[in-house]
């Protein structure tokens, strides 16, 4: 068996596996900590920061940080839940996220969250960007209005030699995802699906399957996002 320590989350103690993350401890005793950019079975990147956490009063990303012994934290405050509702906020006034009208509505943990931390209207003006929409591969729709740039297809779809499909492009404001051209122009239905399927939202879509899932079935349209870890016996 793996070496357990305690650790203090929200006033509990509880135990958790050396080595695993506060994101992976807090998961692994039922407690849920929000996440967008984070992956399982990839390495962390902190891009998001909607999993952020209060560790002797300093903000730290509870998928990057290491659980050590002792260590007390703050994760599901009054404050901490307004700062990831901020952090959902700016992410749907960033882009253009028209929910009624997309694809993965039902499907989406961007919308999810904002159902989840009660957003109405956002406190932040829209920006409405004019992104392209590329739809040049035969499998995959790239719609750049709904990227949170959150690098999980970038992390999770690679061909066999390793090579990545999708990158970034340019800085700043004015940074992209993007599906390589050569690459996106040979993708399997297999990858081009799964890249769908791993992207938190409704930026990546896969050509010819679109509205397939009834309102009622769709994955949060009974139990809201978390409720899998909060539940589980």
């Amino acid at each position: 068996m793996e070496k357990s320590i305690k650790i203090t989350l929200d006033n509990k103690t509880i135990f958790a596996r050396k080595g695993s993350t506060i994101v992976e401890a807090a998961k692994e005793n039922g407690i849920y900590i929000p996440t967008l950019c984070h992956f399982e079975g990839t390495d962390p990147k902190a891009c998001c920061r909607v999993c952020s956490v209060k560790i002797n009063n300093r903000l730290m990303t509870s998928c990057t940080t290491p659980v050590t012994e002792g260590m007390e934290i703050e994760a599901n405050t009054e404050e901490l839940v307004d700062l990831r509702k901020s952090i959902v906020e700016l992410l749907f006034v960033s882009g253009n996220h028209f929910c009624p009208t997309c694809e993965k509505s039902g499907n989406c943990e961007l919308q999810a969250l904002a159902y989840r931390f009660g957003m109405l209207v956002p406190r932040f003006p829209f920006s409405f960007p004019l992104k392209e929409v590329d739809a040049s591969s035969p499998k995959i729709i790239k719609e750049q209005n709904r990227c949170i740039a959150c690098k999980r297809c970038i992390k999770t779809i690679r061909d066999k030699e390793g090579r990545h499909y999708f990158a970034y492009k340019n800085r700043g404001q004015h940074l992209e995802v993007v599906l390589d051209p050569v690459l996106g122009a040979a993708i399997s239905d297999t990858l081009a699906k799964k890249a769908m399927e791993n992207c938190p939202v409704g930026s990546i879509l896969y050509k010819g399957q679109g509205f397939n899932q009834p309102i009622g079935t769709r994955k949060y349209d009974k139990q809201p996002i978390g409720s899998e870890i909060e539940n589980q016996s």
